[in-house]
């Protein structure tokens, strides 16, 4: 077991268990597979708009379906679940991290009911099924274009 790492069960009975610890909850959720600086201030950004942030992580098999293999680049997600999982869960500003295998975060928002709900600024509100909820914080950087980065520096 991974601190901070929980199964869907586990943060439900946690927070029910101890609302003043959680509550008023920011939620966020992505793939963050290679982590960099933008993901670093996008959670501390999300993390000052309540008492806890929970992150939503994309299972490696949503990650292989929301971002499939592009030409002469390398499959998604490079880092494993369990790894991304066990960074971001290290990460100060983060509370609680919990792995989902659906395409979208629709269920956890709707079993875990978040204050407020964070997106990064490099989706398109329009094409969030979550939308209702969000409040969009800019991330200046993007997994893809570190990879993209390192292949045409032939690393």
């Amino acid at each position: 077991m991974i601190s901070g790492v929980y199964t869907l069960g586990e943060l439900e009975r946690s927070i029910a268990s101890d609302p003043q610890k959680w509550r008023p909850m920011v939620f966020t959720n992505g793939c963050f597979d290679i982590l960099h600086a933008g993901h670093v201030r996008y959670l501390q950004a999300a993390k000052a708009l309540g008492r806890s942030l929970v992150v939503g992580l994309n299972s490696d098999v949503s990650v292989q379906t929301i971002k499939p293999q592009q030409p002469g680049l390398p499959p998604r997600p490079i880092v494993p679940e369990i790894q991304r999982a066990e960074v971001l869960a290290a990460l100060k500003p983060v509370d609680g991290v919990v792995i989902f295998s659906e395409i979208t975060a629709t269920k956890l928002i709707s079993i875990l009911k978040p204050e407020i709900y964070v997106k990064g600024g490099d989706y398109q509100l329009e094409s969030l099924p979550e939308a209702p909820a969000v409040i969009e914080i800019e991330v200046p950087s993007s997994t893809s274009a570190i990879v993209k980065r390192i292949l045409q520096l032939g690393v």
